[in-house]
């Protein structure tokens, strides 16, 4: 068998391009000791991807030049050399950008496909999933009647958040890019208002939207978005920083908040979190999303890009906003 790859080529500057990346066929390895070869079915698109490119520290180890661009997906055991797992089980975990992945079973969880479609495992009965849960419950803390305000609400992580809150009691106000988003927002999640960032002035209509200000503000963008909601927060407001993907293509040092002693006038928190610290505990967000997800209070939404071969454009859909719900991507094997 033979296994398509993107590898990583070079560091990109800025924006990423298809030459950061060199598409190759190899041979499919064999699994070890321990190990399972897993054909990849779908691949998890994700902002934080673009800073694994980057060489220095993070809370990961950057892609190697060379290396299988690292990249969550969801397939079905081939071969396994351990015990915890048998050939047909269908498994989550770190697979890389390829057809097939060669790992530690360590590295992978077990999933039953019964219970809802692949890429929801992805979304939001996964990582995205568990970002929204414990970010928004255990760091903002979310009260009845709380001003919720989300950045890039309609993507795979804010969506769940506004739904999150509306389950909680909040009043939700989702910030997306378009009339197409705002809608969705509104019309099909059920947030109470919907802010387009790209017509007109922003701080105007989060000043209509939060007269007596932001509670909690769930931050998936940073830059001006973030500055502009600063300037609006309430006293003892909880300010969760997810990420700031309007800050991870510049070239140059990324741009801070200059509001930030809002914090210390409103006495307010602001706090950054990684969901990987939560692993212990992904058992309880697991049950609590499944069963919302049954009950219909919660919705999901993942938008399907066909062809491993597409990998570099449909990653660069993150960061055009070319996308509603959770970006995934099905990988074609050859033949």
């Amino acid at each position: 068998m033979l296994n398509r790859q993107f590898r990583l080529l070079s560091r990109p500057v800025g924006l990423v391009v298809r030459g950061d990346f060199e598409y190759c066929t190899t041979p499919v390895g064999r699994p070890a000791a321990g190990q399972l070869l897993v054909q990849v079915h779908y691949l998890s698109l994700d902002p934080g991807m673009r800073g694994w490119m980057n060489a220095g520290q993070s809370y990961m180890p950057p892609v190697a030049i060379g290396e299988v661009m690292r990249a969550f997906g969801i397939g079905t055991v081939m071969e396994s050399v351990s015990e915890g797992f048998a050939a047909g089980d269908v498994v989550v975990g770190l697979t890389g950008v390829q057809d097939y992945a060669v790992a530690d079973a360590t590295a992978f969880t077990r999933v039953n496909p019964k219970l809802a479609p692949l890429p929801r495992f992805l979304g939001a009965l996964g990582l995205s999933g568990m970002t929204a849960y414990f970010g928004l419950l255990d760091i903002g803390q979310p009260r009845p009647q709380d001003c919720l305000v989300v950045s890039a609400a309609a993507g795979a992580v804010g969506a769940l958040v506004g739904q999150i809150g509306r389950i909680y009691g909040c009043r939700v106000i989702g910030i997306a890019g378009g009339e197409r988003k705002c809608r969705y927002l509104q019309e099909e999640l059920g947030f109470d208002m919907a802010i387009d960032y790209r017509d007109g002035d922003l701080g105007r209509s989060l000043h209509a939207a939060c007269p007596t200000g932001v509670d909690i503000f769930f931050d998936n963008v940073g830059g001006e978005i973030l500055d502009q909601v600063l300037n609006r927060l309430a006293p003892k407001a909880r300010v969760i920083i997810c990420g700031a993907v309007s800050q991870y293509n510049c070239a140059k040092t990324a741009k801070g908040p200059a509001n930030y002693l809002s914090l210390v006038t409103n006495r307010a928190r602001m706090e950054g979190f990684l969901v990987f610290d939560y692993a212990a505990r992904y058992g309880e967000a697991s049950t609590a999303l499944a069963g919302w997800l049954n009950s219909g209070a919660l919705k999901a939404r993942e938008h399907v890009i066909s062809g491993l071969e597409r990998f570099p454009d449909a990653f660069g859909r993150l960061f055009t906003g070319d996308h509603l719900g959770k970006l995934v991507l099905e990988v074609r094997p050859p033949g």
